[in-house]
């Protein structure tokens, strides 16, 4: 079944939110960069990137560079997503003007209400993003709720408030399907 959707916005929100079960599994993990693999004790924090975290030995898991790391990362989302309300704020006050076309009108309220919707998953990714900011304060970051397992570096860079590990979140998943919430 295709789906239309009306703008940029609503395709970028709506690939978002789909549930993990439903893309594509990654036929291959992330490979590690044999060059980068001692490039990270050279490199200032603010330089280094995702494939310089990648690239750290296993041995190294959430070492306190690794931890600044995703910290910083984390840290940088919240401030991205504050701005975003503060420009959702101004966007909505600007498209306020009273247009004569029933139909215009009906398309201003749903880009609105697109856009509110919007905000309002980005307000609940705040709190997880506080939750994994106090995680990696209480040295919890990185680690499986369920099992106690590395969450894998590979995992936190494509999503930074990941609780559970790739195994324990198909199990989650896997029960939901079959039992429901």
């Amino acid at each position: 079944m295709q789906q239309t959707v009306a703008s940029t916005a609503a395709k970028a929100s709506y690939t978002n939110t789909m549930p993990t079960t439903l893309q594509a599994p990654r036929t291959a993990a992330p490979k590690k960069d044999p060059k980068l693999a001692n490039h990270w004790k050279t490199r200032p924090l603010e330089e280094l990137t995702d494939a310089d975290v990648l690239a750290m030995p296993d041995s190294e898991y959430m070492n306190d560079v690794q931890m600044a790391f995703f910290r910083r990362k984390l840290v940088q989302l919240k401030q991205d997503m504050h701005n975003n309300a503060g420009e959702t704020t101004e966007h909505l006050r600007e498209d306020t003007v009273v247009v004569p076309d029933p139909a215009d009108r009906a398309t201003i309220e749903e880009e609105h209400a697109l856009e509110l919707r919007t905000r309002d998953r980005e307000r609940k990714l705040l709190k997880k993003i506080e939750q994994s900011i106090a995680r990696i304060d209480a040295g919890d970051y990185g680690y499986c709720d369920e099992t106690g397992e590395p969450i894998g570096v590979g995992r936190l860079l494509a999503r930074p408030t990941a609780t559970l590990s790739l195994e324990a979140q198909q199990r989650r998943e896997l029960k939901q399907k079959m039992f429901g919430d």
